[in-house]
């Protein structure tokens, strides 16, 4: 298993080393911050863009089949729009979990990041195009998406909750998976609620969260589960090492005085990476692989 695991360590111990030219001015944001700013902004560009051309599609069919349906107008689109929406992606999951744990969200204790996101934005915008998502390009950048998500997941999101001063929270399996949950969803869910993507005026609509079979999508239970693996494997609360325990006592594989090592955090976080790389692969796989055409059968 280590041959698995080790490439992942070492790709997570260079990209999360602070690069320049961040480190001129102190500040610590590193190639992964960077990689996976670019890729959420280029991805939120793509959702905006092909919104854009089925809105524009349904006018054109409306208007020339004269049908009475009323359809929205398309607005110009605005960098500020554009710019909320993806620190509201960003920072929404915070903005909701952070007040009912008592703690202050990041985006109040500096404004490094928020203004980083909002200047890739910017540079995102004006790149003269991007390319349409599609089998070539979206099955290689499962990976990325997959080392990127559970760097959230396993590093970013569990210290909310672990690391609480309560001990009715820090030591709570469900106040762990919940955090995940919503920290890691509701900043999309909000962006579809208010319509943010669309490329009409805002506009209050029902979540693709919401609608039949919403919540079968992978980015909304991949959060909990990976949180819940990673929380499992390196025993971050005592639920989980018991937990541990007894699923290896199932297996077998109990100790003599019943207890068991946790796994180093780097070790688990790539565990996590791997599971999310098959998952995010199969999804990429699934909704763009090219559909196979049969031969045409003659019909006489």
């Amino acid at each position: 298993m280590s041959f698995l695991l080790s490439p992942i360590i070492q790709v997570y111990r260079l990209s999360l080393q602070p690069v320049a030219p961040f480190t001129w001015f102190g500040l610590s944001l590193s190639t992964l911050d960077v990689v996976a700013a670019f890729r959420l902004c280029i991805a939120l560009r793509q959702i905006r863009e092909k919104l854009w051309r089925d809105h524009v599609q349904k006018l054109k069919t409306v208007r020339s089949e004269k049908e009475a349906v009323t359809l929205p107008e398309v607005e110009e689109r605005s960098f500020v729009r554009d710019a909320v929406s993806v620190l509201l992606v960003v920072y929404g999951g915070e903005a909701v979990t952070c007040p009912a744990l008592a703690i202050p969200p990041s985006f109040m204790l500096s404004g490094v990041v928020p203004a980083f996101y909002t200047a890739i934005q910017a540079a995102v915008d004006k790149l003269p195009y991007v390319p349409i998502p599609a089998f070539e390009n979206e099955v290689p950048l499962a990976t990325l998406d997959a080392l990127t998500r559970a760097y959230l997941l396993c590093n970013l999101i569990p210290p909310m909750v672990t690391a609480h001063t309560s001990p009715a929270i820090n030591s709570n399996p469900w106040t762990l998976l919940l955090t995940s949950l919503f920290t890691a969803n509701a900043g999309f869910f909000f962006t579809n609620l208010f319509s943010f993507f669309q490329p009409y005026a805002l506009t209050l609509t029902t979540p693709t969260e919401f609608l039949p079979y919403g919540w079968t999508t992978t980015d909304i239970w991949c959060a909990p589960l990976i949180t819940g693996l990673y929380a499992f494997l390196t025993h971050a609360q005592p639920f989980w090492a018991d937990a541990h325990s007894v699923a290896l006592g199932w297996l077998g594989q109990a100790s003599v005085d019943g207890k068991i090592a946790a796994l180093d955090p780097e070790s688990a976080r790539a565990v996590c990476a791997l599971v999310l790389a098959g998952l995010f692969t199969t999804r990429a796989v699934k909704n763009f692989s090219p559909k196979v055409v049969g031969p045409k059968t003659k019909v006489q």
